[in-house]
């Protein structure tokens, strides 16, 4: 069965043009105009993955981003946000709500999709049933890869599949710097430059669930000029 994308934007046009790449693609694509119908179809439809615009009359993307990361049965799904707004500020807050990823306008329709692809398989992974339970610690962080959960100090703390993506990827490499790149390519995917204010955005939000002081870090530590290490305890 084809995977279902839904595509929420005001301007029809562009929501046109990724229904024609995407079903292209193979997908099959549900198509709303205006955040308060998106959320109708994702209650309803249980999408595979949301293309949402940010700047839409009524709800805008980010209060519909919200309100989906705080309805349990829909807090799973996937998200790309587009964005007309070339500011950093307005990136970094549909982040910092839960966003998995976002792409400015005006965009490559094939970019597009090589996201969408690129999520989707992170995803599938995620959930793959193959994998073997596995559970890493470090201090008093304890990751369950099995049941995706994480607890701090016995504590269940919620994260984003980014911000799970990436703590697997520092408990993984205990001590071992690692780059951007090397970040980038296990939390979203694929890396290029324009996505490095983002990677710190989503160290920035790790860093506030897990840190005892969050800006005095004590489990995940900035290596200047080159990426981020895990420090502690590993056990």
């Amino acid at each position: 069965m084809a995977q279902r994308i839904l595509v929420v934007d005001d301007d029809r046009s562009i929501v046109k043009v990724l229904t024609a790449y995407l079903e292209l693609s193979g997908y099959q694509v549900l198509p709303a105009y205006d955040g308060e119908m998106a959320l109708q179809i994702l209650r309803r439809e249980r999408p595979d993955l949301v293309i949402l615009d940010v700047m839409m009359p009524g709800r805008d993307g980010h209060e519909v981003t919200n309100l989906v990361r705080a309805d349990k049965s829909l807090a799973a799904t996937p998200i790309i946000m587009l964005t007309a707004r070339v500011e950093d500020t307005d990136k970094i807050v549909g982040l910092e709500l839960g966003a998995d990823d976002y792409i400015t306008k005006p965009f490559n329709a094939r970019e597009v999709v090589a996201r969408v692809k690129s999520l989707l398989r992170r995803v599938r992974l995620d959930q793959s049933p193959n994998a073997a339970p596995h559970i890493l610690t470090c201090g008093g962080l304890r990751l369950d890869l099995d049941q995706h959960t994480l607890t701090v100090d016995s504590a269940p703390v919620d994260l984003t599949r980014t911000e799970f993506n990436l703590l697997e990827t520092f408990l993984s490499n205990p001590g071992y710097t690692l780059t951007r790149d090397d970040l980038l390519e296990k939390a979203v995917g694929y890396a290029y430059e324009g996505l490095g204010r983002a990677l710190d955005t989503h160290i920035r939000n790790l860093r506030r669930k897990i840190e005892p002081d969050p800006d005095n870090p004590s489990y995940i530590q900035t290596v200047y000029g080159v990426g981020y290490r895990l420090t502690g305890d590993q056990k």
